[in-house]
C-alpha cells in the first residue's frame, strides 16, 4: 500500500461522508426522512518484517438511524390521534344542537305543555286552542327537524367513509409498489436503499392517519393487514378494500375486503369493531356509539311521548263533544333484511298503541337457526326472544311477525325508533278537536287536559322510569359525556404523540448543528487526504530525479 493509495481511500471516505451530510442536510424537513451515516472499517494491514501496515480505510455502506420500536410507538400515537379527532369533529356538532336550551327540542316541548295547560285553564278560549295548535305544529317540526339533521351528518359520514377507502388504497398501492423496488433495489446492489426504505414507512404512517393497520416484515417486504388480519399488501400484491352499503343495514356505508374464495376472490364485509384507529375509526365509532344511540334516544322520545299524548287524548272529548281522535301519527319500526338472506322470509313489526313504557332505544338483531328464531337487542346484547316462530311476538312495546319460508342463517335487523323522530306528523288541523274535556264533564271542562299536562313529568318512558325531560337530558348527557371523554382523551394523546415524536426524531431526526460540524470533520479530512496524496507524489519526483 502507497501512500497514494493510502490517500485515495481516505479521499473516498470522506466524499461519502460529505455527500451523506449533504443529504441529510436537505432532507431536515422531509416527511418520514431518516438521518444517514456512513458506516467505514479499515481496510486491513500488510505484514511485513518490520510490523503490519494499514492499508487505509473503506466504505461498507451507508446506513439510517432508525428505531422500529420507537417508530411503531409513534405511528400507533398518531392513528389514535387522528380517530380521536375525527371522532370529535363529529360528536362536538350534535353536542352543539341538543345542548342549547334556548331552541330545539326542550324548550319545544315546554311550550307544548305550556299550552296544554293554557287550554286546560280556558277549554273553551278559542285563542288558547289555535296557539297550542301553533305549538304542536312546532313541536312536531322540532323532532323532524333534528332527525333531518342527524341523517345528514350519517350521509356525511357515509362520504367520509367512501373517500378514506380510496386514500387507502391509494396508500396501499404505494407501499406494494415500494416493497418491489427495494427488491429490486437489493438484489442489484446487496446494499438497502435507505431513502426507499424511509418511503414506505411514511406511507404506512400515513395509512395509519387513516385506519390502524398491522405491520410484519419478512425478508425487507411488508405485509399489511386490517381489521382481524385481512390481507392488504403481500410484497408486491394488493388486496384493495371498496365501499358499500352494509350488508344489514344500507343506510350505513361499509368496509368490504376481498378474500380467496376458490378460483378468485370474494367481498366480505370488514366487521366493523375491528376497525381500529385513524379517521376511519373515529367516524366509524362515532355513528356506531354515538350517532345511532342519540338517533334511537331521539325517536324513542317522540314515538313514546306521541303513544302517551294520543292514548289520554283518546279519552277525553273535543269542543264538539265528539271522543278525542290522535293528535300524532307515528312512525313506523324499520325492517332490514339481509342482503345475504337465501330465504324468502318477510318480517314486520308495528308499535303497540300501549307501548310508549316498553319502547326501547334499541335495534334488535334477529337470526334464524333453521329451527328457532333469536332475538338479540342491541346494543346491550340481551336475548329477549328465542322460539321456533314468530307470530305477533310482543318484544318492547312491538309486534313482531315473520311470514313466508325463512332459510337456515337469514337474519334481520329491527329498528324500531331509528326514524321515528323524522316520520313523527300531526293528525289535527282545527284547534277544536283537542279533547280537553273528560266524557263526564261535558265538552267545556279541562279534566282531560289537565290529564295531558300531568305526563310532563309523570314516569311515562324506560319502563316507567323516565318522564318526557329526563328522556332527553338523559340523551344530552350522554352526548355530553362523549364530548367531553373525546376532548380530555385527545388533549392527553395530543401529548403523547410529542412525547413519541420527540423519542423518534431523538434517533432518527437531522440536527443541523450537528451536521455542520460533521462537514468541518469531514472537510478537514478530505483536505488531509488531499495532503497525503501531495506528498505522496512529491517523494515519488523526487525519487525520480534521484534517479535521473
Amino acid at each position: 500500500m502507497n501512500l497514494s493509495q493510502l490517500g485515495l481511500s481516505t479521499m473516498n471516505a470522506a466524499r461519502a461522508r460529505l455527500i451523506t451530510a449533504g443529504h441529510n442536510i436537505n432532507n431536515a424537513s422531509t416527511p418520514g426522512y431518516s438521518r444517514q451515516s456512513v458506516i467505514v472499517s479499515t481496510a486491513g494491514a500488510t505484514a511485513t518484517g518490520q510490523g503490519f501496515f494499514g492499508r487505509g480505510v473503506q466504505v461498507d455502506t451507508v446506513r439510517r438511524a432508525y428505531n422500529n420500536f420507537l417508530a411503531n410507538q409513534f405511528v400507533s400515537a398518531q392513528s389514535k390521534g387522528a380517530m380521536l379527532a375525527s371522532f370529535g369533529n363529529q360528536v362536538s356538532q350534535v353536542n352543539n344542537l341538543i345542548a342549547d336550551n334556548t331552541v330545539g327540542i326542550s324548550p319545544a316541548i315546554q311550550k307544548f305543555f305550556d299550552g296544554v295547560q293554557a287550554v286546560a285553564s280556558t277549554p273553551g278560549d278559542p285563542a288558547a286552542r289555535q296557539e297550542l295548535l301553533g305549538r304542536t305544529q312546532a313541536l312536531v317540526g322540532q323532532f323532524n327537524e333534528m332527525n333531518t339533521f342527524l341523517n345528514n351528518q350519517r350521509n356525511d359520514v357515509n362520504g367520509q367513509v367512501q373517500t378514506i377507502v380510496t386514500q387507502i388504497n391509494s396508500h396501499v398501492q404505494r407501499v406494494a409498489e415500494l416493497n418491489k423496488q427495494i427488491e429490486i433495489a437489493k438484489g442489484s446492489t446487496g446494499q438497502v436503499p435507505n431513502d426507499l426504505l424511509d418511503q414506505r414507512d411514511q406511507e404506512v404512517a400515513d395509512l395509519n392517519m387513516l385506519a390502524k393497520v398491522n405491520v410484519l416484515e419478512q425478508n425487507g417486504q411488508y405485509t399489511l393487514t386490517i381489521g382481524n388480519g385481512q390481507l392488504l399488501v403481500s410484497g408486491s400484491d394488493t388486496f384493495p378494500l371498496t365501499s358499500g352499503p352494509s350488508d344489514s343495514d344500507p343506510r350505513n356505508m361499509a368496509v368490504y375486503v376481498n378474500v380467496p374464495a376458490g378460483k378468485g376472490f370474494a367481498k366480505v364485509e370488514l366487521d366493523e369493531t375491528s376497525i381500529k384507529g385513524g379517521s376511519l375509526g373515529g367516524l366509524i365509532a362515532f355513528r356506531k356509539n354515538s350517532l345511532d344511540e342519540v338517533q334511537r334516544q331521539l325517536g324513542q322520545l317522540a314515538t313514546g311521548m306521541a303513544l302517551a299524548i294520543n292514548e289520554v287524548q283518546a279519552q277525553g272529548v273535543d269542543l264538539n263533544g265528539q271522543p278525542g281522535t290522535p293528535i300524532f301519527k307515528i312512525g313506523q319500526p324499520d325492517v332490514v333484511a339481509n342482503a345475504r338472506n337465501a330465504g324468502s322470509g318477510t318480517l314486520t313489526a308495528s308499535i303497540n298503541l300501549d307501548g310508549a313504557s316498553q319502547l326501547r332505544a334499541s335495534d334488535y338483531d334477529i337470526r334464524f337457526d333453521g329451527t328457532n328464531y333469536q332475538v338479540t337487542r342491541q346494543p346491550d346484547g340481551e336475548q329477549v326472544f328465542f322460539g321456533t316462530t314468530l307470530n305477533n311476538a310482543q318484544i318492547d312495546g312491538m309486534t313482531v311477525t315473520l311470514g313466508g319460508t325463512p332459510s337456515a342463517g337469514d337474519s334481520w335487523k329491527l329498528m324500531p325508533s331509528r326514524d321515528t323522530a323524522g316520520q313523527l306528523e300531526m293528525l289535527i288541523s282545527s284547534p277544536d278537536k283537542f279533547a280537553a274535556a273528560s266524557p263526564a264533564g261535558g265538552s267545556a271542562n279541562g279534566e282531560n287536559m289537565l290529564a295531558i299536562a300531568a305526563l310532563q313529568t309523570s314516569k311515562t318512558l324506560g319502563g316507567g322510569n323516565m318522564s318526557f325531560n329526563e328522556a332527553y337530558s338523559q340523551m344530552v348527557n350522554k352526548v355530553a359525556v362523549h364530548t367531553q371523554q373525546n376532548g380530555a382523551e385527545a388533549k392527553a394523546q395530543a401529548a403523547l404523540i410529542e412525547q413519541t415524536y420527540s423519542a423518534h426524531q431523538a434517533v432518527s431526526g437531522v440536527n443541523l448543528d450537528e451536521e455542520y460540524v460533521n462537514l468541518d470533520r469531514f472537510q478537514e479530512q478530505y483536505v488531509a487526504a488531499s495532503k497525503l496524496i501531495e506528498v505522496s507524489a512529491t517523494l515519488f519526483d523526487t525519487l525520480m530525479g534521484i534517479r535521473a
